[in-house]
């Protein structure tokens, strides 16, 4: 790829638009195809930057740390949906600190007077929080002062994106039926979205591979309250149990959240493989494919290192 060269980047989730920014401000001609604009799983993440269960760790490292750099720059501007907020990681098996976290900002053992009596350890650090319709709106106001442009359709084959010398595959669960990788499988998360009685602080539980997680991010004037996450399924509708769950959960941790009024819930299917897949495939037609898909749950905390990789892949001759 070369300075105007053409590039169809197909998916417009947080891994879809990073890269087109990335691209379209290196000087590619950058196309973005995708079914949804901006992608429904990237706008019902949480979003709190940490590379939660997701492979290969070295490379996580790499592309973690690259991506933590530019949300500590795009939290000095709120126009961005993004902020460095403090708040805890609790644990109810007394575990070590992920390795990531002992390295934030702040970081510290929470003292047993800041945990409630169901959690044995916990650690305070300062870490971005992403609003994610604000920031994926961002990322499509600075895609378009970039020069690049957005198409929504459906995609049957990549070959359906047209001509361009690097074609970026992006999509997420989708690659499924598209590259075709069976490797790749959804796993369903459902936040809800609540009004805010006053927090300022995230709370979350390391809850390992349990379905039943425990979250609160505070955005502004809204919480999204977490989770689950449900190895294998797919379905985007609303679940009304695991909704009072989720309220349930978060409330017997801060009571303020007994009564918030609810005001959307937002369900995703996580695109999760046994390791992350960035790499590019060269075709027989001369075109680069780019994979960049397989993130899980960690998405937003990989997509500005993946992105950077994504970029020097597609430079390579």
């Amino acid at each position: 790829m070369t300075a105007g060269e053409r590039v169809v980047v197909v998916g417009a989730g947080v891994a879809g638009l990073t890269t087109a920014v990335v691209l379209a401000e290196a000087g590619a001609s950058v196309h973005v195809i995708a079914e949804q604009v901006p992608g429904v799983t990237s706008l019902a993440a949480g979003a709190m930057w940490g590379p939660y269960l997701v492979e290969p760790k070295d490379k996580v490292d790499q592309w973690g740390q690259r991506s933590l750099e530019v949300f500590r720059k795009l939290a000095e501007d709120p126009a961005t949906g993004v902020r460095l907020t403090s708040g805890i990681e609790a644990s109810r098996t007394a575990e070590a600190p992920p390795d990531w976290a002992t390295t934030l900002p702040g970081f510290r053992p929470c003292d047993p007077a800041e945990l409630s009596a169901s959690f044995t350890a916990g650690y305070r650090f300062a870490v971005p929080l992403i609003d994610m319709p604000l920031y994926l709106d961002y990322l499509l106001r600075r895609l378009h002062a970039a020069g690049g442009t957005v198409e929504q359709r459906r995609l049957a084959s990549l070959a359906e994106a047209g001509l361009a010398a690097v074609i970026v595959n992006c999509t997420g669960l989708g690659a499924r039926n598209l590259v075709p990788d069976p490797a790749l499988r959804p796993i369903r998360g459902q936040h809800v979205v609540v009004t805010n009685p006053g927090l300022t602080e995230f709370f979350s539980e390391d809850t390992g591979s349990s379905p039943d997680l425990l979250c609160f991010y505070p955005h502004g004037d809204t919480v999204v309250l977490g989770g689950t996450a449900i190895d294998g399924e797919g379905d985007l509708a609303p679940d009304d149990k695991a909704a009072a769950g989720i309220l349930a959960r978060c409330a017997e941790i801060e009571p303020r959240l007994a009564q918030v009024r609810v005001l959307e819930h937002r369900i995703g299917a996580r695109p999760t493989r046994s390791a992350v897949r960035v790499e590019a495939e060269y075709r027989e037609d001369g075109i680069v494919v780019v994979h960049n898909y397989g993130h899980g749950g960690a998405g937003v905390t990989l997509s500005w290192g993946c992105a950077d990789e994504v970029h020097t892949l597609a430079m390579e001759p």
